[in-house]
């Protein structure tokens, strides 16, 4: 519409019919909060396989994906060397670990400081983490939902790690990682490649079973020395 014609349509009286007989949206003037250059984009979550590890600690942290974020005290999301050629893999946090944040303490994780001694190795110069990071209530065994819902953290943890031999600690952890029911007693012993890059992976069983069970022990100190061996030859 020209000046003209628009002063002459306001002159005749129309402008105001228009005004009062129309629909608001075709005669009121662009708001401009409308302009989409005006307009605040939502901020882009990262994916977490593009998490370096202090993002990661802190999705992990604020994670409400399960219903187990609701009765934990803490999110447990690993502990040790981050470079490390070997990183153990256990369950899921028990009321310990959801008190302290780290995985694997109180009696199952002295055992686990007493099984790496024994092959001459640290805490410190391994990684430890769990396939799910927050305690299942009665220290139940978590389920498939809550399986899924920590395995992206998991599995960028490896990424990050790029560790040379991964040890599944546990039927819980060994049978997530390995998509197998075997029972543990039968995967202990062998050796299994894990994920894309096929790592090399060693299932033995977790500590807190060695405690209600010590006649084990003499299984496990097997699986230590298989897992030494192991180590030794991906190292050369």
């Amino acid at each position: 519409m020209t000046n003209i014609h628009a002063h002459y349509l306001k002159a005749m009286g129309i402008q105001v019919w228009v005004r009062r007989h129309l629909p608001p949206t075709l005669t009121e003037e662009p708001s401009p909060m409308t302009d989409t250059a005006q307009v605040s984009q939502t901020p882009q979550v990262a994916p977490v396989h593009e998490l370096d590890w202090e993002a990661l600690q802190n999705r992990v942290a604020a994670c409400t994906a399960c219903s187990l974020h609701k009765t934990r005290t803490k999110t447990v999301f690993g502990v040790g060397n981050r470079q490390a050629d070997l990183m153990f893999i256990g369950e899921a946090p028990g009321a310990d670990e959801d008190a302290q944040g780290e995985p694997f303490v109180g009696r199952a994780g002295l055992m686990l400081n007493a099984m790496l001694y024994a092959i001459d190795l640290k805490r410190e110069s391994v990684y430890i983490t769990n396939v799910v990071k927050c305690r299942p209530p009665e220290n139940r065994n978590p389920d498939k939902h809550e399986l899924d819902c920590c395995h992206a953290f998991l599995l960028q943890q490896i990424v990050l790690v790029k560790p040379k031999l991964i040890v599944a600690v546990g039927r819980v952890a060994a049978h997530h990682l390995l998509v197998t029911e075997t029972a543990i007693g039968k995967l202990r012993g062998q050796g299994f490649e894990y994920g894309e890059n096929k790592i090399p992976l060693i299932a033995t069983y977790h500590p807190a079973y060695l405690l209600r069970r010590p006649s084990e022990k003499r299984h496990a100190w097997q699986d230590l020395q298989f897992i030494n061996q192991r180590l030794a030859e991906l190292k050369r």
